[in-house]
Formats: C-alpha cells, structure tokens, sequence
C-alpha cells in the first residue's frame, strides 16, 4: 500500500491558503511579489541617499528612526520601539546618536517627568527638507508624472496591503 505524501510545496500551499486560489490569480500574486523586491530594493537605495544627505555617514535605520520621529513626533521611547519594531538597546543607542547629530531633542514629558518626547528640532527638519529637495529617485521621478487619483489609489492600495485589509471596491 503506498501513501500519498504531499510535496513540500503543496504543503506549504495547502497551508497558506493558496490550494484555494485559481492559477491566474496565483501568477498575478507571484508578479506583485516579483515587483515588490525590485521596489524595496528602490526604496533602500532612495533611503541610503537621503540618510547620507541629511548627515553623511548616516545609516538607513537611523534615518528610518528619524523620519518616524519627524512625522509621528513628539514620542517616547516605547512608541518608537512599538512603532518600528527594533530592540530598545538599539533605539537608545540611535536616539543618542540622532541627539549629537542635532536632528532630534529630547524634552520632558508634561504629564511625567520622568518621560522623554522625542521630537525633531528646527535645523533635523531643515536638513531632512534639504535632503528630499534632491528628487533623484526613479520612484518620484515616476510618480510625479503619473495621474494624482492614479498615486492616491496606490497609497490607499499599499496602507491596505501593510494592514491585511481588503481595500474598498470602486
């Protein structure tokens, strides 16, 4: 008698779900996919650039840490390392560093004391607008030409997908 043992990727398929989906959407899945690494390899390469024309010797991380604090800031600690997901030894040692650079200040927290708000100061907003005056990326260079509902639709795509939502039908 001979048992049927499933391969490895039908395992995993069966698992993800992925016995249920017809092969058209499966290969447009595997596209979307393909396309996503060709764009976070774009995305990483944009971030290097701006981290290094905001400080040079900048890392990616620290400018991604910086850029949290500019647009969700003022925030503590544990916001940001909820926020981003990195270990709090990390952080501390990037805020120390984002703190020597002039990019960021910490400032008590009214409601305690005892709490530090990171905010950016005046002259890290200065040199992070400097920085992304320089729209030498495929990414800007190809959305600023495209239709705004046609980006706007992509945005609200994109938060859908980071959230494991099903978008709205239009």
């Amino acid at each position: 008698m001979t048992t049927d043992i499933p391969s490895r990727a039908n395992a995993e398929d069966t698992r993800s779900g992925a016995a249920d989906v017809a092969p058209e959407q499966a290969e447009a899945i595997k596209a979307v996919e393909a396309e996503f690494s060709e764009l976070m390899t774009q995305v990483r390469r944009i971030i290097h650039q701006h981290a290094e024309r905001v400080s040079p010797g900048l890392n990616p991380g620290a400018y991604k840490i910086f850029t949290s604090i500019v647009r969700h800031g003022p925030v503590t600690s544990s916001d940001m390392v909820d926020r981003m997901a990195v270990d709090k030894g990390q952080l501390s040692r990037t805020i120390r560093e984002l703190e020597g650079l002039g990019l960021i200040a910490r400032t008590p927290a009214p409601s305690d004391r005892r709490v530090s708000l990171l905010e950016a100061t005046p002259e890290g907003i200065r040199r992070l607008e400097a920085a992304r005056s320089h729209h030498e990326s495929l990414l800007y260079d190809t959305l600023r030409l495209w239709d705004v509902d046609r980006v706007r639709d992509l945005a609200e795509l994109l938060h859908a997908l980071t959230n494991g939502v099903t978008p709205e039908a239009r």
